[in-house]
């Protein structure tokens, strides 16, 4: 199996991130277009799409990590759930504030993230951010899928855990920045 350098770009990993991103607004389309945002092709597609980026983790792990993939894999998971979660809210599916929280603690998170990495300093993802993003490609699958459409706790109280689990790792962020900050000036 080939190995590639932290500078390489089209790896395979890097291949199916960009396969994502290129078919998630397939997904967002459907979801817009469907009166109830469920049908088996749209639960289908948002699950290859969501368990798509366990693959694109074992590929990198194989094949060698990338400094491109170490930022298109995350930007991948944000676009598919902030806009599986931005459709719903459009279809009144999801509340509007839960949005909100999680695109606040996504800017925060990039712009510490961004502010380390001028020091030359890679903040990987957390295992809970991990979780957070898989608990929020759920919430948007529950109701896709559509023997679990109408029941909104499940879709919702995956949506608010979602939430919660975010804004905890996005402090875990912080407080690990907050020491690592101390640590350097020393």
């Amino acid at each position: 199996s080939t190995t590639y350098g932290p500078s390489a770009i089209l790896t395979p990993a890097n291949l199916v991130t960009l396969a994502r991103l290129a078919v998630a607004p397939v997904a967002f389309f459907l979801m817009l277009t469907d009166d109830d945002q469920s049908s088996w092709l749209l639960m289908g597609l948002w699950f290859v799409l969501s368990s798509s980026d366990m693959i694109d983790g074992r590929l990198a792990r194989r094949h060698g990590a990338t400094r491109s993939g170490a930022f298109l894999d995350p930007l991948a998971d944000k676009v598919l759930t902030m806009g599986g979660i931005a459709c719903m809210c459009l279809a009144h599916r999801f509340p509007w504030a839960a949005f909100v929280l999680i695109a606040v603690r996504e800017a925060a998170v990039s712009g510490f993230r961004a502010n380390f990495a001028r020091r030359g300093l890679a903040v990987p993802a957390s295992k809970l951010a991990k979780w957070k993003a898989f608990v929020q490609m759920a919430a948007v699958g529950w109701v896709t899928w559509p023997w679990t459409q109408g029941q909104h706790w499940l879709s919702l109280g995956t949506l608010w855990l979602g939430v919660a689990i975010g804004l905890v790792s996005g402090a875990q962020y912080f407080i690990a920045g907050g020491r690592a900050a101390t640590t350097m000036a020393r």
